[in-house]
């Protein structure tokens, strides 16, 4: 993992005071061990530019900080080409990455695509400030050690579980935007943002289909490529699903090692289909299993404070503890890969539960994104909520909103926090944030991606041995509208293979979803005891409601209480929790 940090001085150069406190503070900001971080620095006329890392060496990846003619170098993430480092900042770039260049009187910061590698920026009187860290820039601009929160941006976490806005939990802290640049010089700041790839009207004959596929297929080849060279297999977190069979089925074209592994009981549809998945390819394949009680009728959980701590440590409060972020380890160099952000490659949120195209419902999935639960919340944050909302609103093109809102916010914000708890531990591969591969998505019809016809045209196209393994969960949307369409032997013949429904109990049970009594209990003693910290946002009776049966019935909404009333009361920054007791959390029937 690298952070990087630079300054602009508006007037004169920067006091070394500064200076010191941003050495000072990054080992707040930083989610690892303190002894595992070095660093370099530059400094020029009026600039200066920090790096750390807790890599072991920059012989994969080019130097922390570079010193080039003219110019210093840093990049945060990689590029599928080294050489293209000479093209920085270049959005055409191939990669996952943000870039930071400085020279004497001169700061520049950029963002990719969907602006997964983000940039942060902050202002003082006498400064610029540009990180990729949100804490380490709101505590390098303070002038006290104190962190003030922004309250209002926050209405945004309880209601997602991640930001639906360029805010940032630290006032006067923004996120850049995707595809954008940010330069410092002469005092002034300016911003510079690239639009998102119009979509191409969807093919209508099978030529033009497969020629559209091919582009988006060569683009994720290239992604994987480098990987022949690894010296060891890749290991893939492999589901039942769409997005991690998309991946097995690519490395298997690639001709890159590989081994899958599935987290989960051995009765659950995830574990069941990627044995499948993994025979079919004839990989190697591992199940872990949750810890469990002697009996296996309940599942061993940390305490949630701990997970809270570990959460806003790692994501800085922009991602909801409800998520199972990846704990540290020590630095790897071995390669890893996930399905994290497959939707993009299937029109982002929109394949998740919408079957009605029309104008007015795709505006009430708008609405609903940024200002659902509204009874739950103050007047003042439902008011905030809708003027996020109005830019979206306005767009004339609902299912472009759709897909752009998925790669602002659910990739651009709570993808980029929570990755970081895999990037402090090692390079994790991950070929669906490619600014190509992005690139070559967006530019392909929303309602044709969202069909999933795509998609499996690719997992053929790569692996045709998995023509016939069921998908988990719902079937493929244009499996369903084909099967609507014609006779029954057409359906025998023709349509993909069935999907594995998710059971509501046994097999698919998680117990995030169902947390039992006990859970519940730790979540309630949080949130409705630390409730004064959050009603500038929330209405206290609602939130007291929410929490009135013995099991909470929204579980997700608990937990996105339960994070933000964790920071706002001052879990983080300060030191670990110790003591906890872990949960048990019992399995229906058990």
């Amino acid at each position: 993992m690298r952070v990087y940090l630079g300054l602009a001085a508006k007037r004169q150069d920067i006091p070394a005071r500064v200076l010191d406190r941003v050495r000072a503070v990054v080992e707040t900001a930083f989610p690892v061990p303190a002894d595992v971080i070095r660093g370099r620095e530059w400094h020029g006329r009026g600039v200066s530019l920090f790096g750390w890392t807790n890599e072991p060496d920059d012989s994969r990846q080019p130097p922390l900080i570079s010193e080039e003619t003219g110019r210093v170098l840093g990049l945060n993430g990689h590029l599928a080409d080294p050489a293209d480092a000479a093209r920085l900042p270049g959005d055409t770039v191939g990669g996952c990455f943000s870039a930071w260049i400085a020279r004497d009187g001169e700061l520049t910061a950029s963002t990719a695509i969907n602006r997964v590698c983000p940039v942060f920026y902050a202002e003082t009187p006498d400064l610029h400030v540009v990180g990729s860290r949100a804490l380490l820039v709101h505590l390098a601009a303070q002038q006290v050690d104190r962190i003030d929160h922004d309250l209002m941006a926050l209405q945004t976490m309880i209601r997602q579980g991640f930001f639906l806005s360029d805010e940032t939990p630290y006032k006067g802290v923004s996120a850049l935007r995707p595809s954008s640049r940010i330069d410092l010089r002469g005092g002034s700041r300016t911003i510079t943002e690239t639009p998102l790839p119009e979509a191409a009207p969807a093919p209508t004959s099978a030529r033009r289909k497969r020629a559209a596929v091919d582009e988006l297929a060569d683009a994720l080849l290239a992604t994987v490529a480098p990987l022949r060279e690894a010296g060891e297999p890749v290991n893939l977190a492999l589901t039942g699903g769409r997005d991690t069979r998309i991946l097995a089925a690519l490395l298997h074209a690639a001709r890159v090692p590989f081994r899958v592994t599935t987290n989960g009981l051995d009765t659950h549809p995830d574990v069941i289909l990627a044995r499948q998945i993994a025979a079919r390819l004839k990989v190697e394949h591992t199940v872990i299993a949750p810890p469990q009680t002697a009996a296996k009728d309940a599942v061993i959980v940390e305490h949630p404070l701990s997970r809270a701590w570990e959460t806003l440590r790692t994501c800085e409060g922009m991602t909801s503890a409800y998520e199972s972020i990846v704990s540290y380890l020590p630095y790897s160099g071995k390669p890893t890969m996930s399905g994290q952000s497959g939707e993009t490659l299937r029109a982002g949120s929109l394949n998740l539960l919408q079957t009605d195209l029309g104008d007015k419902a795709l505006l009430r999935r708008i609405n609903n994104t940024f200002y659902k639960d509204e009874k739950l919340f103050t007047a003042e944050a439902n008011a905030h909520a809708r003027e996020l909302a109005k830019p979206w609103q306005a767009r004339p093109n609902r299912l472009e909103a759709l897909d752009h809102i998925y790669i602002w916010y659910k990739v651009g914000r709570w993808q980029a926090s929570a990755r970081a708890g895999s990037l402090r531990r090692g390079d994790p591969v991950r070929p669906f944030l490619d600014n190509r591969v992005v690139r070559a998505a967006l530019s392909l019809d929303q309602g044709w991606r969202l069909s999933e016809e795509v998609i499996y045209s690719l997992i053929l196209r790569f692996a045709p041995e998995l023509r016939d393994v069921p998908i988990e969960g719902k079937p493929w949307r244009f499996a369903e509208a084909m099967a609507a369409r014609r006779p029954r032997w057409f359906e025998r013949t023709h349509v993909p293979p069935a999907h594995m429904p998710t059971p509501r109990t046994g097999g698919g049970w998680s117990w995030r979803t169902s947390p039992g009594p006990a859970l519940t209990d730790v979540l309630r003693e949080q949130v409705l005891g630390g409730l004064d910290a959050l009603t500038p946002i929330v209405n206290p009776d609602e939130v007291r409601a929410l929490f009135a049966d013995p099991v909470v019935k929204k579980p997700a909404l608990a937990w996105h209480l339960y994070t933000v009333s964790t920071l706002l009361t001052g879990l983080y920054p300060g030191k670990e929790p110790e003591g906890l007791d872990a949960i048990s959390v019992s399995r229906p029937g058990a």
